[in-house]
Order: C-alpha cells, then sequence, then structure tokens
C-alpha cells in the first residue's frame, strides 16, 4: 500500500497511491507498507539508486543502516512496539530525499500510525520532509520514555512479590520479560542516539536552526534515558538474585525438615531392627512385655533425639 501526504494550502492532505500514478510536486512523506513487487518496480522508477528490500532494511552493521547516495539520506531505525505485555523492535527504512521523505516498512508502527492521526487532526504542524521525520522521531522518544516508566512499575510489584513463596514461578517469568523488553528499549535508545547523531553529521546545512535545537534536546533527552535503563538492568539483577536466594532458602527448610526426620527416627529404626532379627537366644522374644517395651525404647529414642535438636535450636 502506498500512502502519499501532501501539504497544500497549509494543510496535510492524506491520500493512497497506485502504481499507475505519478508522484505528485506537493508531496511531503510517501509511506511503503508492505510494498510488493509492482510497487517495489513503480518506486524504482522514480529512484536513482536500488529500492532497499526486506533483507536490507534488517542489516546490522552501521554502513547498511546510515549512508548517503544519489537519492539522498538513508537511514534504518528500529521502533519498538507493544505485543501484549512484550515489546519488540520494528525496522523501518527512511530515505530524506530533496522534496520528500520515504518510508518503507514491512510491519505495522504504531508511532506512524500516531503521527498519522497528529496530522490529520491538526496536533503537529509538519511543512518539509526533515520536519516530519525529526517529529516522528521525537513521538519515539517520548514513547521510550513511557516503555521505561511501564517497566520501573512492574518491577516495584515484583519486589513486593519477590518473598512471597507462591508467587515465586510468576516473579520468575515477569523478571525475565522485563528483562528483555529493557534491552530491546535500550537497543532502539542507542539507535535512535546513532540516527539523530547521523542526521546532525551529515546533513547539519539541510535543517533549520529550530530543527537542530530539536535534534540537539532529543539526542539530550536519550543521553538521560540511558542511565534509566541501565538502572533497570542493575535492578533487575537483584531481583532476580534475591528471588533465587529465597527460592534456594526455601528448598533448604524442605531438606533440612527431611534430614532432620530422618535423624529423628534412626534411633527406633535401630530398634527394631535389633529386635527383628529373631534369634533363638533373645530372652525379650518370650518376654510378656517384651512387645511394649520395644515400642516404648522407640518411641522415647524418637522423643529424647527431637529433645535434644528443640534444646540446641536446630528446629
Amino acid at each position: 500500500m502506498i500512502t502519499a501526504y501532501a501539504y497544500e494550502n497549509r494543510k496535510i492532505t492524506i491520500f493512497e497511491l497506485s502504481i499507475k500514478d505519478t508522484i505528485p510536486p506537493s508531496i511531503i512523506w510517501l509511506d511503503l507498507y508492505k510494498p510488493d513487487e509492482q510497487e517495489r518496480e513503480w518506486l524504482s522508477r522514480f529512484s536513482v539508486e536500488d529500492v532497499p528490500d526486506e533483507e536490507d532494511i534488517n542489516e546490522i552493521e552501521a554502513s547498511a543502516r546510515f549512508y548517503q547516495n544519489n537519492d539522498g539520506l538513508h537511514i534504518n531505525s528500529l521502533f519498538p512496539q507493544r505485543a501484549g505485555q512484550d515489546v519488540k523492535g520494528v525496522n523501518v527504512s527512511f530515505n530524506l530525499r530533496k522534496n520528500f521523505l520515504l518510508t518503507i516498512r514491512d510491519e505495522d508502527v504504531g508511532l506512524i500510525r500516531l503521527l498519522r492521526n497528529y496530522l490529520r487532526l491538526g496536533k503537529i504542524e509538519a511543512t518539509t520532509p526533515e520536519s516530519l521525520l525529526l517529529e516522528l522521531f521525537n513521538l519515539k522518544v517520548e514513547y521510550l520514555s513511557d516503555l521505561i516508566e511501564d517497566v520501573y512499575t512492574v518491577l516495584e510489584n515484583v519486589s513486593e512479590e519477590v518473598f512471597k513463596n507462591e508467587e515465586l514461578d510468576n516473579v520468575f517469568k515477569l523478571i525475565t520479560r522485563q528483562e528483555d523488553s529493557n534491552g530491546k528499549i535500550r537497543l532502539s535508545l542507542l539507535d535512535t542516539q546513532r540516527s539523530l547523531r547521523f542526521m546532525q553529521r551529515y546533513y547539519r546545512t539541510q535543517l533549520s536552526d529550530e530543527e537542530l535545537k530539536d535534534l540537539r534536546e532529543m539526542l539530550s533527552d536519550i543521553e538521560s534515558l540511558m542511565p534509566h535503563s541501565q538502572f533497570i538492568f542493575d535492578k533487575l539483577n537483584f531481583l532476580l538474585d534475591a528471588a533465587m536466594g529465597f527460592s534456594g532458602l526455601q528448598q533448604n527448610k524442605i531438606i533440612k525438615i527431611f534430614s532432620v526426620a530422618a535423624v529423628v527416627f534412626l534411633p527406633p529404626t535401630v530398634i527394631a531392627s535389633a529386635y527383628g532379627m529373631n534369634f533363638v537366644n533373645m530372652p525379650e522374644l518370650d518376654w510378656r512385655f517384651g512387645y511394649p517395651m520395644a515400642i516404648a525404647m522407640m518411641f522415647g529414642s524418637a522423643a529424647g533425639t527431637y529433645l535434644f535438636f528443640k534444646r540446641k535450636g536446630w528446629l
């Protein structure tokens, strides 16, 4: 699907293009969502270089994610995306050309939908491709900040559940999920920082003073969010160690109970073994009170062992 955003009469107009159309001169943003071969071929008619495919967009090398060519500035940026309780990253290809911003993506991105709604409602005034890109990155930084706050909130609840034995399984699952989410948030922060610095380094002359100021503010916000992300990693490690330590303590208590029980019943077992041999010359075999005496000795030895452990404070 090809969605075009045109700026005319101080207003953003959103409409769809087909492969039979040409790119109008008023276009400032062209968004290709899950483009097929025909749409890629259509775009190649308006491009000097090859149109990046899905494999190119998901490359991790810096040289493949940030570069310039005859079509302008190219940035492949990782966008955070909520997937239920988890966070995943979606790569979006940006091509900043002289007249418009080109985005290519194979997955739906919530921040692009949000930007689209803001443009439709007039909450954001973007008149140039550069301002559109910066507005989208600004929304991205704000969203990353919200995700970090969400992780904080979850960890506060986890801290109260760590020492509840019946909640340990849930605690381990939550810690693992939040560690994965925080890792993806941090990766997206680093990727955004690299993208903005690349723009600042190679696209400075095309940006206005106000846009450069916004870019520097976003970089400053990212710098302030980095320590928060590291703190979350430290807290996650602490909670994981605490949960594992408490789990080990609970297991030791169970093992201790079995150990004490084995020692308490050891003397009665010895007595029962002795009188269970049935030798001929055992005088207690023919004694009227032999059986009661053996039972009393077993109970007495068990009680004595238990009282000894209790006095020592081992129970």
